[in-house]
């Protein structure tokens, strides 16, 4: 079976909990009702093969309500099929963990809620996992600015607002080719 029969059979099985599908340049999409997608990846996972969960992100809408979408990158590794699997969810609610469908969802939830705020309900060990504990920001919504914001902890962030023009990893215009033009760390003496 190919991830297009795979979608249908999705929604023979699931019906109404997905409102909608999508391909695009041959890959397959599901959008499912938030209450029903752990079911709905337990039922990828166990009875379609998708045993590789390759990625946990998130998007940001901002303005748009539900504001947040989770994306979930599954793959089989028998059947080489890849099927992502979207749900929306509103600032309010929190997402069921799949940490115990697959072990690796747990650093890919902490991710989550660390750069975006989403809390998995049901996650063994929901912490941070990129910024500080305490840090009151996520830096992945679209209400932070591109520059950062100041911290009141010099010993462990940046003071003031962290720089981004000139920043220690850099790159220049120029008819260089691709090797001398990739990004690397900027000697301040060249300043």
């Amino acid at each position: 079976m190919n991830a297009a029969q795979m979608v249908q059979s999705l929604n023979e099985k699931f019906g109404d909990a997905i409102t909608a599908t999508t391909e695009f340049r041959g890959e397959q999409s599901v959008i499912v009702r938030l209450k029903s997608l752990k079911p709905l990846l337990r039922y990828c996972r166990d009875e379609m093969g998708f045993d590789y969960l390759i990625d946990i992100s998130s998007v940001d809408h901002n303005e748009q309500e539900p504001r947040f979408e989770m994306v979930y990158e599954l793959y089989g590794l028998t059947h080489h099929q890849h099927l992502r699997v979207k749900s929306t969810v509103s600032e309010d609610q929190t997402v069921p963990t799949v940490s115990d469908l697959w072990a690796t969802a747990n650093w890919h939830e902490r991710e989550v809620f660390d750069m975006m705020g989403l809390h998995f309900d049901g996650h063994p060990d929901l912490r941070r996992i990129l910024m500080w504990e305490g840090y009151p920001f996520h830096p992945l919504r679209k209400e932070f600015p591109l520059a950062g914001k100041p911290s009141d902890m010099p010993d462990v962030a940046f003071s003031g607002i962290a720089p981004l023009e000139g920043g220690p990893f850099v790159t220049s215009p120029s008819e260089a080719g691709t090797i001398e033009r990739e990004p690397r760390a900027k000697s301040f003496a060249e300043t």
